[in-house]
């Protein structure tokens, strides 16, 4: 993927849905930076790629767009 192309993502919600879109969003060649509450989930993100960050609003700082998966 073009750097012109290449995305700066922010997701927050590494759940069931959340953590496999997010994974897609980096084999794609997209930045991630992603938050969770859990922080196994937040790591298992961050060793496949994805820039871990502290919060909500750190995750979607300069981001492109922002995906939330949250539960209802």
């Amino acid at each position: 993927m073009s750097e012109d192309t290449m995305m700066k993502i922010g997701f927050i919600g590494l759940g069931h849905m959340g953590a496999p879109m997010a994974l897609n969003l980096l084999k794609a060649g997209h930045r991630v930076h992603a938050f969770d509450l859990s922080a196994d989930a937040l790591r298992a993100l961050q060793d496949a790629g994805a820039q871990a960050a502290a919060s909500p609003r750190e995750a979607a700082t300069d981001a492109t767009f922002v995906i939330t998966m949250l539960p209802a």
